[in-house]
């Protein structure tokens, strides 16, 4: 018994010594690791100093409001984009430049004006990605999983349709003679485009093919048909999601040996090929992939239809560059079409895979998409001007995505803290989880992520909670703003505030009085003479 009573007391030394060991370890690779090389000139107090007084004297300008009105507005949804995905996409952003990150700006954060968005659905707390979509494009809040309806309609329930239907932002720009148009990397027919145009209490009904029969009998509408028949003169319209426009078992465009892109409709029409014939003389043009896309000339494009998958777009880092778009070639190509119109338009643009990329607890994905929405966004900032085109930057939701672990200044954004943890003793990423398919245990604990390559583009970051879909994030999101009235949009709103601000600015909708002179034309009363003077200029040149 006394042997025995030793040796389990030499055990729990050599335990109690292996733990102080590691954490000593972590100490002093945390110490190692705490004064990480920065760029010299910050070391002064002169730098941050007169950085501050740049940036006070940009904000003093912001004192002259721009409350001309908006020919154009556009709208950059990123779907799941909460504030800490914006945090990290700009590290990322900065990091695939050879920077360490945290100093970049995203083309984002040079808007003028920031808000916070509340998000809840009117029957849920955290929400989904229909009933926000309802919120900030049809100007009402709305209940989880319906588009383009108001709360009196029930999910799933068809007969609560008919009477609840509610108009969109892209409906009042059209009717008020603007071109408009919807970019996307999901489905055209998915939950953030749908409620452009649709009126559906399910945002699963891709297709008839997805519908019950109970529903159809009753004479409710799958949204990919919605498409093309509510508002069916939409300028543009780019994403993916062919299989539901063709009758069922017919094989894909690019992949026919693959049945499971084959079209899913159970009517036996082809909307592409109607929307071809409805639009072959009004210059409409039909495109499949990125070829196809980039050779047109958009000066004889009127009319663009592009369906570049059977489904959603592939991941950026996925893509196929020889056949699929990146969202900034489709953002290029719809401006270049929309604006032609000399009353202006109004654009739809979703990075849609952010939300993949987080439900997959795929955090790599999640950002990189969010990047190249950035860079969708410099594009569009290109092709328009700030003088008469209100641009809004926003997301529907977030995700319980996070980032920590005191890492030093230029740590990967996909790297490890540099601590491992008191408890376990085992390494973690600074990227976590607060659940979703990234929960692993190995011999009943948790997984040494040391073993296995964390930086890859697939990889799964640690959660707390096992699940196999991450959630959606119940916290406020950001919205940027710059253009015409983009001041309106400020504090802590409703989502559902955001449309009504883009009417507003733009004289369409329920607002209108504010910005019309006696003769009936748009009012530049507000404009000085100087920005008059170079505004009339622009537009004899342009």
């Amino acid at each position: 018994p006394w042997s025995a009573s030793c040796s389990a007391k030499r055990r729990l030394i050599d335990d109690n010594m292996k733990v102080a060991a590691l954490f000593i370890l972590g100490c002093l690779v945390w110490g190692g690791m705490a004064k990480p090389e920065f760029p010299e000139p910050e070391k002064h107090p002169d730098f941050w100093k007169e950085w501050a007084q740049r940036t006070l004297k940009n904000a003093l300008t912001l004192q002259d409001l721009n409350k001309n009105v908006a020919k154009n507005i556009i709208l950059f949804l990123g779907d799941g984009m909460g504030v800490p995905t914006v945090t990290a996409a700009r590290i990322l952003k900065g990091q695939m430049s050879g920077q360490s990150g945290e100093e970049t700006q995203l083309e984002m954060d040079k808007f003028p004006y920031v808000a916070l968005s509340k998000t809840y659905n009117t029957n849920a707390q955290v929400p989904d990605s229909a009933g926000t979509a309802t919120a900030y494009l049809c100007g009402v809040k709305a209940n989880e999983g319906t588009v383009g309806v108001s709360a009196a309609a029930v999910r799933s329930q068809c007969n609560t349709t008919q009477g609840n239907e509610v108009t969109s932002i892209l409906k009042w720009a059209k009717d008020a003679g603007k071109s408009v148009g919807i970019v996307t990397t999901t489905r055209v027919n998915h939950a953030t485009p749908s409620a452009a145009y649709a009126h559906c209490v399910d945002r699963d009904w891709y297709s008839d093919g997805d519908m019950p029969t109970e529903a159809l009998q009753s004479g409710c509408k799958d949204i990919a048909r919605q498409l093309f028949e509510n508002i069916p003169d939409i300028d543009v319209i780019m994403g993916g999601g062919r299989r539901n426009m063709y009758p069922r078992n017919t094989p894909d465009v690019e992949y026919p040996g693959d049945k499971k892109h084959n079209g899913t409709r159970k009517d036996g029409r082809n909307l592409v090929g109607e929307w071809i014939d409805r639009v072959k003389d009004k210059k409409g043009y039909y495109a499949w992939n990125r070829k196809d896309l980039l050779s047109l000339n958009p000066n004889n494009v009127d009319y663009l239809l592009g369906l570049f998958e059977p489904a959603d777009l592939p991941y950026e880092l996925e893509r196929n560059k020889e056949t699929d778009p990146s969202l900034t070639e489709m953002v290029d190509v719809a401006i270049k079409i929309l604006r032609k119109n000399e009353r202006g338009f109004y654009l739809l643009v979703e990075g849609g895979r952010i939300d993949h990329g987080h439900h997959e607890g795929k955090a790599k994905q999640a950002l990189h998409e969010a990047v190249e929405m950035d860079r969708a966004i410099t594009r569009a900032d290109l092709l328009t001007s700030i003088y008469d085109t209100l641009t809004v930057v926003t997301a529907d939701h977030s995700h319980v995505f996070s980032f920590g672990g005191y890492t030093p200044r230029g740590n990967s954004i996909f790297g490890l803290a540099p601590t491992v943890s008191d408890i376990d003793q085992k390494p973690f990423t600074s990227i976590l989880y607060g659940n979703g398919p990234g929960f692993k245990l190995v011999n009943s604990t948790r997984e040494n992520v040391s073993t296995v390559d964390y930086e890859q583009n697939n990889y799964q970051a640690q959660s707390a909670v096992p699940l196999r879909m991450e959630t959606h994030g119940g916290e406020d999101v950001a919205i940027f703003s710059k253009g015409p009235m983009a001041h309106l949009l400020h504090g802590v709103q409703e989502q559902h505030y955001i449309p009504h601000v883009m009417a507003y600015a733009a004289c369409i909708g329920q607002n209108k009085d504010h910005c019309r002179t006696n003769s009936g034309s748009p009012s530049l009363s507000h404009i000085s003479p100087t920005l008059a003077l170079l505004l009339a200029v622009k537009w004899l040149l342009c």
